[in-house]
């Protein structure tokens, strides 16, 4: 396995209550007595990072685990639904690629040792908590593992040239209620209002929490990757699974007691939501979803991942390009945690706007080297609305480092908005090459957000 640098590492497990323990990795060695409930924990000073294999030794009066092949390096949990479940397998199942660079033989030249990966399974935790499942990413352990997580690691990997330890635990198909306990939401004020079924906690709250994430605390880490949201948008949620995401953050920080943990997302793929015929609920607008996802932007040390221009198919719910993901959720963390990349973490996202006669000026977070349209062309994909709020298509042009949008016949604009459909393919882009995000200006959800 791989341990996290540059933090406490924790030890823990069982033994007879009053029984000493000692643990001994790289010359340190602590000790501990077991407490009345048979639990114990040993936390080992901050280490740096190893390319050598090492020990792990934990003694206890006569008994002796020895665990093997251990090294030091950065250590990412990667959890959601089916997306970020999605794996390597599915990729090497490719016969045609559809462009240059997709590595449908990577499962045949995937031999680095320094990338572990331990894939999380639900009915192997609840009653076994050896964390026996860790593995070299190759050959059938990395078939089986999550492809987002793996590319991260990858690139991760690669750029700074320590070892790399990716954790992934997700479940296809699941909301984002499972991944948290009850308290998680009571906290939160907008939970306790319970004033309609905005503010209602269903969804099974605690089911895979108690199997998948708990067992995992206090496993020294340096951040969470986040791919889940398709089954909360079928409920059409919006406000509500944006607080949704702030329970998420809280408790999972709270629990391993470090309140900066970074939390990188991704937002959910372009796909036809409101052709879907086989759900009970009616679904209006993903782009009103990709909105709630936004507004947890809010929460300091996020960053969220644009996937517009990676389903060239929008029937399809898993797109298959999960490396130029795994890239994009690296950059953000060799940009924003580790200051080891120039680039931006993210791509464009909507700061503030101004009127300028019949033109609405568009300013920026995030826009890195310069704002430019990535294929050349006129902007696309804006639209503007008069006082009524009545859209229509407008033009956008960039200039100094805004984009300016008018529309013809309109003379008093009331709002924009850019990237307004379930299959739109923008092409505003900053220089580091990640598209901007959907967003419309007279949002009422981004300001009824408050993080808590």
């Amino acid at each position: 396995m791989v341990l996290q640098q540059g933090q406490p590492v924790a030890v823990w497990g069982r033994g007879i209550p009053g029984k000493q323990v000692a643990a001994t990795f790289k010359g340190q060695k602590a000790t501990t007595a077991v407490k009345a409930d048979s639990s114990w924990k040993i936390e080992l000073r901050p280490l740096k990072a190893s390319f050598d294999p090492a020990v792990l030794e934990i003694v206890s009066g006569q008994e002796i685990i020895k665990l093997n092949n251990i090294l030091v390096g950065e250590v990412w949990l990667c959890s959601g639904q089916s997306n970020m479940e999605f794996a390597m397998r599915k990729i090497g199942k490719l016969q045609s690629p559809p462009g240059a660079g997709w590595p449908v033989k990577e499962l045949e030249t995937a031999h680095n040792k320094n990338i572990r990966i331990f894939l999380v399974e639900r009915k192997k935790m609840a009653p076994d908590l050896t964390h026996a499942g860790w593995s070299v990413a190759e050959d059938d352990a990395l078939r089986s593992f999550s492809a987002a997580g793996y590319f991260f690691g990858k690139e991760l990997q690669a750029k700074l040239k320590v070892p790399v330890g990716i954790i992934s635990a997700a479940i296809p198909g699941s909301r984002i209620e499972p991944w948290m306990p009850r308290e998680a939401f009571t906290v939160l004020d907008f939970f306790k209002k319970q004033t309609d079924s905005t503010h209602k906690i269903d969804g099974d709250p605690g089911k895979f929490y108690n199997t998948m994430i708990r067992p995992l605390i206090p496993f020294a880490l340096k951040g969470f990757l986040w791919y889940q949201g398709e089954s909360n948008c079928f409920l059409n949620e919006r406000l509500q699974y944006t607080y949704k995401m702030n329970a998420l953050i809280n408790y999972w920080r709270k629990e391993w007691r470090n309140s900066a943990l970074p939390f990188y997302y991704v937002q959910i793929a372009p796909y036809y939501y409101s052709k879907a015929k086989d759900r009970p609920y009616t679904v209006f607008s993903e782009p009103e979803f990709w909105e709630a996802q936004q507004a947890a932007l809010k929460i300091p040390n996020t960053v969220m991942i644009n996937t517009m221009d990676l389903n060239d198919n929008p029937a399809d719910l898993h797109p298959v390009d999960k490396w130029d993901l795994g890239k994009r959720l690296a950059q953000s963390a060799l940009s924003k945690t580790y200051h080891a990349s120039a680039a931006t973490p993210m791509g464009p996202v909507f700061k503030t706007v101004i009127i300028e006669g019949a033109a609405m000026v568009i300013s920026f977070d995030y826009t890195g080297k310069g704002l430019v349209s990535r294929n050349g062309k006129p902007l696309n994909c804006f639209e503007m609305a008069d006082e009524q709020g009545q859209y229509v298509p407008a033009t956008a042009v960039i200039k100094n480092n805004k984009v300016w949008v008018s529309a013809a016949g309109i003379k008093k604009p009331g709002a924009v908005r850019f990237a307004w459909r379930e299959d739109a393919r923008p092409n505003l882009y900053n220089k580091d090459g990640l598209p901007a995000l959907p967003f419309r200006t007279d949002s009422k959800l981004m300001a009824a957000f408050k993080p808590e």
